[in-house]
Parts: structure tokens; sequence; C-alpha cells
């Protein structure tokens, strides 16, 4: 594919990202449906989406694979570990915070994408990218919130509200405070592990085709998130096939076509571009979750998603680096 036909296709392409990645949370919730734990759900996942690629790697792009340096080796398992504990510790957030908090905190990733790049990968951010970039995380941060908060007679969270009347309870108080404050670490790690995947696919894929870059990393991600899996005690097997049909599609779809869609735009756009388009997936799963599940998206979810769109226009006007081959 010659460089201008690529540049021409950058714009659908970030659409195909986002609405395949947006898929993510409907078959994940048929999958929970079905009994699968998210673990088990986030390990099968990367499992099925490196078994698919496996005979394309292997043979059409071996003589690659078996040509990738020490350091090129390295990096992609660093990425694939970054990937799995991303996966392994949103997930795991969920069940000590309110979907809120976790949702708020993991959509911090583009900020520290912004912070790293101009010092890993000399990445220059404009003050309209900066602007942008806040106006992406503070449109993350009203979608998270419309879980908890409803607009009624004012601002009001009876979520984050029960949560801080148990609080003030002196037999439980530790406790809560604690479990709240583990969820948001976990929250938080999460948008660090994606910034170091990221950064580091941002490298990786100046020198590297996409089919091995990806096989590697979710090669990796996969075996990370199995051990995981099994340490928490967790199985793979004994679910329905339709549950493992949902989770098939959720390797498809999302991972395959969505993420492998994000790590082709690595070598062609900013690291900080990309993390910030990320964060449109509420608005295609909203917009999804309504045609398939017939939910009806609250006004918060599209006020904050379009400050998210506006965000993502500002960060995208930023000069491209044209120095990718």
């Amino acid at each position: 594919m010659t460089e201008q036909r690529a540049r021409l296709l950058l714009p659908f392409s970030l659409l195909i990202a986002i609405l395949a990645v947006s898929t993510a949370s409907i078959f994940i919730r048929f999958a929970q449906t079905g009994g699968a734990p998210s673990l088990v759900i986030a390990a099968l996942r990367l499992t099925f989406a490196t078994l698919l690629l496996a005979p394309l790697a292997l043979t059409r792009h071996r003589a690659e694979l078996q040509s990738l340096t020490r350091k090129q080796l390295t990096l992609g398992v660093i990425s694939g570990l970054f990937l799995a504990v991303h996966f392994a510790t949103w997930i795991s957030s969920l069940e000590y915070t309110s979907v809120a908090s976790s949702v708020v905190f993991v959509s911090t990733g583009p900020l520290w994408v912004a912070l790293l790049s101009p010092m890993l990968l000399n990445e220059k951010l404009t003050r309209a990218a900066i602007v942008g970039l806040g106006l992406a995380i503070l449109g993350g941060a009203v979608i998270g919130l419309s879980d908890a908060c409803v607009i009624q007679n004012g601002l009001q969270c009876p979520e984050l509200g029960q949560i801080l009347q148990e609080r003030a309870m002196p037999s439980r108080t530790d406790v809560l405070v604690a479990r709240t404050v583990w969820g948001n670490f976990l929250a938080l790690a999460g948008a660090w592990a994606v910034t170091g995947y990221l950064i580091i696919g941002r490298k990786l894929r100046a020198g590297m085709s996409l089919v091995p870059y990806i096989f590697l990393v979710y090669g990796m991600a996969a075996a990370a998130l199995i051990v995981i899996m099994l340490a928490a005690g967790q199985s793979p097997f004994g679910y329905a096939p339709a549950t493992y049909g949902w989770i098939f599609l959720l390797a498809a779809v999302p991972q395959l076509i969505g993420h492998s869609t994000y790590n082709w735009l690595l070598k062609r756009l900013s690291a900080t571009l990309v993390a910030v388009t990320t964060l449109a997936e509420p608005i295609g799963s909203a917009f999804l979750a309504y045609i398939v599940l017939d939910e009806i998206p609250k006004a918060s979810v599209a006020v904050g998603g379009l400050t998210i769109l506006a965000g993502i226009y500002l960060v995208a006007r930023q000069p491209r680096d044209t120095t990718q081959p």
C-alpha cells in the first residue's frame, strides 16, 4: 500500500477502529450472561485472536518473525504484558470501586501518553492539541459519571452518595475506603498499562509489519492472562457453546479488527492521537447498544460524546509525523 493511499484511508480507518472496538461491550455483555467471568473472557479473547492470526503470521510472515532482533522481541513481549495488565487491572477494578470512578481513572490513559510522548517518542503537542486532550478526557469523565449521576433538581449521584454514607459508618469505614482506593488504583494502573502498550507500539511499528507485531503482542498478552486467570482459580472450560461464540466474536471484531487497526494507525499517527481516539469507544458502544439492546443513551452520554469528538478533532489538527515509512 502506497503512503498516499494509506493517508487517504486514515479517517476511514479511525472510524472502523472505533466502531469495531465499540462492539466489545455488547459481546462481553452476552458472554457474561452465559456465566463466563471477566478474566476468562479477557484470556480467551486474546487466545482466540492469537490462534486466528497464527496461520497468516507463521506462513506469510515467518521470515520476518525469525529475523526479529532481541530488542524487538523484548519490547514486543513487554507491550503484550502491558496489554494483559490493562485488561486484568481494569476489569478487576470494577469489583472494588464504582463504575464511574473506574471509567474516570482508566480514561486518563491519553493524558499519560501525551505527557510521555515528548520524552520517549519526540512527539510535540500544539496548544490546540492540549486543549483537545483536556476536552476528550472531560468527555470521558462525563460519560463515566452518567452511570452514577442523574440531573434531577440539580446533579444527584445516588451511587456515590450511598458509598459516602456507608463510609460514614465507623465499623465499615476502613474496609470501604481501602476497597475503593484499591479499585481506583487498579483502574489507574489500567490507564498506565495501556499507555505503555501504545508508546511501545508506536516505537516498534516503525520497524515491524503489522501482523508480526500484533501476533507477538497478542500472544504474549494471551499467555499472561491465562496465568492470571488460573492464579485466580478460574477455568476456561464448561461454558455453553453460545458463550464461546460471543468470545470468538470478541476476538474477531474488537480485537483483530479494532485493536489491530489502532496498531496499524500507530505507524502513521501520533500515539497521543490514537490514545485520544480510543475515548470515542463509549460513543460507538452507546449507538450499538441502542441498535442491538434497545438501550436509549442518556443525555449526558450525548454531551460527553460531543465533547470527546471536539477533543479528537483538535488533537487531529496537529501536524502529523511524516517521517514514518
